[in-house]
């Protein structure tokens, strides 16, 4: 077993040191990555809005009714 010295007493002030430190990372990894997920969301969604759009206009056509009206 390795032997190393571990402190007696751990302080709050470490705690939060290595707290703030470790937030840190990870918080500026998810702003560098916040513009492409945003971007990425939206060409989903504007790809789902072209499907669903040209989905109802199939399905309208294929639905579609005539109305012949005449005059007597």
């Amino acid at each position: 077993m390795s032997k190393t010295p571990t402190p007696s007493h751990i302080s709050r002030e470490d705690l939060e040191r290595k707290l703030r430190a470790f937030q840190g990372d990870i918080k500026g990894a998810v702003d560098n990555q916040k513009t492409n997920l945003l971007a990425a969301a939206g060409v989903v969604g504007v790809v789902l809005v072209l499907v669903f759009f040209l989905l109802g206009r199939r399905s309208g056509k294929k639905k579609s009714t005539i109305v012949e009206i005449r005059r007597v």
